[in-house]
């Protein structure tokens, strides 16, 4: 009697129809992942509107300021700006202009809100790229340095740099790099952000550069830990014995298993350079969301400071959501892990 083909062991029958590998898990973790971005940024958008009403100060007497607040300019004010419908009315024609892309009517500007922002975007987002671009380039290439060397005097002194630069605060090092390269070298200018793609790029060298040390100090300590327990991993040593060349040991079997904890350490980075911009932007002159929303809680200019604080919150959510999708593609380990529960 001849034996079942599909016998432990037997070899598979030429032109057999595979088995598909199953896609649900995946689409049911992804799925997962962005109904809990939706989930938190409507939780945050109702936080931040309603909390206008816990800030002391009352946007009708910034909006009067120079009039007398009789009781005909009030009710004009008032109504002009829906601040007399009930609070859940308002944040529903708030949401809703939101999804539109109106935020509403700068009080400040006296202009709509959407304007107002793109108008400063450009710097910022200008900032934080050039600013991220740093944080990779110079932060990895001192995690991977110091993981390289080991053990040594160099590996000693990057470590040593690197903690000191994660507790120098952004002011800090702004003011240190403009005394340096602006006032004593003249490099580079320490105020305003110039006109044109060439001329901005060029006035926020020093203002990114500000904007990174510490968070070049911090993805540089984490690729270096990363490296380091890779590197004391058997599949490592067994690379080594099989003649894998020192390059492709590191690229192969180091760097890409270290990636994981780097990624998820870069995305948590985006809301601290989103927020410490304001800090650098005051400190270079610049015309950004940053300065923009400091100006704006000064003022009580509440429509501006919901938008801003509403995008960098949906930026954070979003970014994070999306290294937690990415995380299993790079490292198919996580993958293996959420498949085996």
């Amino acid at each position: 009697m001849a034996q079942s083909n599909l016998a432990v062991g037997a070899p598979p029958v030429p032109g057999a129809i595979k088995p598909r590998r199953q896609a649900g898990p995946a689409l049911k973790l992804a799925a997962g992942k962005v109904g809990a971005f939706l989930f938190t940024v409507f939780v945050s958008s109702v936080i931040v509107f309603f909390s206008r009403w816990l800030v002391p100060g009352d946007p009708i007497n910034f909006l009067l300021r120079g009039r007398s607040p009789n009781p005909e300019a009030i009710a004009e004010v008032t109504a002009i700006y829906g601040l007399d419908k009930p609070p859940l009315e308002q944040y529903l024609n708030w949401i809703g202009g939101v999804l539109e892309g109106d935020f509403g009517r700068s009080l400040q500007y006296r202009q709509d809100v959407t304007d107002v922002i793109l108008n400063r975007l450009p710097v910022t987002l200008g900032l934080v790229v050039m600013a991220g671009a740093m944080i990779a380039i110079l932060g990895l290439a001192a995690g991977i340095a110091a993981a390289l060397l080991r053990g040594t005097w160099a590996d000693r002194a990057i470590v040593a740099s690197m903690s000191g630069l994660a507790a120098v605060p952004s002011f800090v090092g702004a003011i240190v790099l403009i005394a340096i390269f602006a006032v004593q070298l003249g490099m580079f200018p320490s105020f305003g952000s110039g006109t044109g793609f060439g001329d901005m790029v060029y006035h926020l060298v020093l203002p990114s550069l500000a904007l990174a040390l510490s968070f070049i100090a911090v993805v540089g300590r984490v690729t270096r830990s990363a490296m380091v327990e890779q590197f004391a991993r058997e599949h490592v040593e067994v690379a080594r014995s099989r003649g894998v060349t020192p390059a492709a040991v590191v690229i192969r079997h180091v760097l890409r298993n270290a990636t994981g904890p780097i990624l998820t350490v870069s995305g948590l980075l985006v809301a601290g350079l989103l927020v410490s911009s304001a800090i650098v932007e005051q400190a270079f002159g610049l015309a950004g969301l940053g300065s923009l929303l400091v100006s704006s809680v000064d003022r009580l200019d509440f429509p501006v400071v919901q938008a801003i604080v509403l995008i960098v919150v949906t930026a954070f959510v979003a970014i994070n959501t999306l290294v937690d999708l990415l995380g299993p593609v790079i490292d198919p380990r996580l993958k293996a892990g959420e498949g085996a529960r």
